[in-house]
């Protein structure tokens, strides 16, 4: 997410989130017994945070603790200040994340940054992870770097983009990946070369032989890239973002492909709408009619609890009609209400 010790130096293009401040919060709920006293905290930080605001489904309950730390070294004093048993959530633009009715209990992190820092030299581009991902596609043709145009099209941060092997027109995230740095729940900060980590379609996890200590969130990442031509790439990002324009419903709130598809044969979209599911509603939300494999949620009318039913309803419907297991690509957290 934020500076790394091999990244940029401070200068370089790595502004604040938040303003300096002292502060010394309460926590309320199961941890009102506990006094957290972060004091020197440089980030924005609330309790009982209702969280629909930061999911682009615009659903979400509330987080006893929502955090926005100002840079890496502010996010890892953030988490050494925390009692250790409790649980922290990372968000980035929570575009592919669908948090429940009833919450997130314990720490949650937001990682998007405007202005986190990004770097190049050499055909390599350094990333905090809370760099949105088609600002990373953006940065990368105006440097004359290549074969990140698909990244235009990926609607989280770079930390969500690592997360899960985010891809789209053939493009995915680790091709491009040379090494990263993770920090853990201690707030500590490791380098790991791409060979620790086992990639593939919308998957990404440590290898059983890496050491870890636990929970690791990536922090930032270097991507090593091709030369390239500024307006090709700039021509190929547009095409990118027509086509995606004309065949997603983009003007509603959404959280970009529910499904993967799976391995061989049709397409979630296309078993999904042979099914006979497009349109299916529940309370404010629906199938899209524009991609089966969108849920939108208009007005942000519906919970998450509909947009829940309706993922296990086509989840029943597509394996009784088709004999197929559709896998979410969505990640589901939090606690029903």
């Amino acid at each position: 997410m934020m500076m790394s010790a091999e990244g940029p130096s401070r200068d370089a293009n790595c502004t604040p989130w938040g303003a300096a401040q002292r502060r010394e919060p309460q926590v309320s709920g199961d941890h009102a017994a506990e006094p957290l006293a972060f004091v020197g905290l440089r980030g924005t930080l609330a309790q009982d945070a209702l969280l629909a605001r930061y999911t682009s489904w615009r659903v979400g309950g509330r987080a006893d603790i929502l955090y926005s730390p100002a840079d890496r070294d502010d996010l890892a004093h953030f988490l050494r200040g925390l009692p250790a048993h409790m649980p922290v959530t990372v968000l980035g633009l929570g575009s592919n994340v669908l948090i429940r009715d009833g919450g997130i209990r314990g720490a949650v992190v937001l990682l998007h940054n405007p202005g986190a820092a990004l770097a190049v030299a050499d055909g390599v581009i350094y990333a905090d992870a809370g760099v949105a991902s088609p600002k990373l596609a953006r940065f990368a043709a105006l440097h004359g770097c290549a074969d990140a145009e698909f990244l235009a099209g990926i609607p989280g941060t770079v930390g969500g983009a690592l997360a899960m092997n985010a891809g789209c027109y053939g493009g995915e995230t680790w091709d491009l990946v040379e090494r990263v740095v993770t920090i853990n729940r201690r707030g500590q900060l490791r380098r790991r070369a791409r060979e620790e980590f086992e990639t593939g379609y919308r998957h990404c996890e440590l290898k059983s032989d890496a050491s870890s200590d636990g929970d690791e969130w990536f922090a930032s990442a270097h991507f090593r890239l091709p030369e390239g031509n500024r307006e090709e790439s700039r021509e190929i990002m547009k095409a990118l973002l027509s086509k995606r324009r004309a065949s997603q419903p983009l003007q509603l709130p959404n959280a970009g492909s529910v499904f993967r598809n799976p391995p061989e044969g049709k397409t979630a979209a296309r078993l999904i709408q042979g099914s006979g599911l497009k349109k299916l509603a529940r309370g404010g939300a629906r199938i899209s009619e524009k991609h089966a494999n969108f849920i939108v949620n208009p007005g942000g009318a519906g919970s998450a609890a509909d947009i829940e039913w309706l993922i296990l309803h086509v989840q029943e419907e597509v394996e009784k009609q088709k004999g197929v297991q559709l896998v979410t690509e969505v990640k589901i957290v939090g606690e029903p209400a």
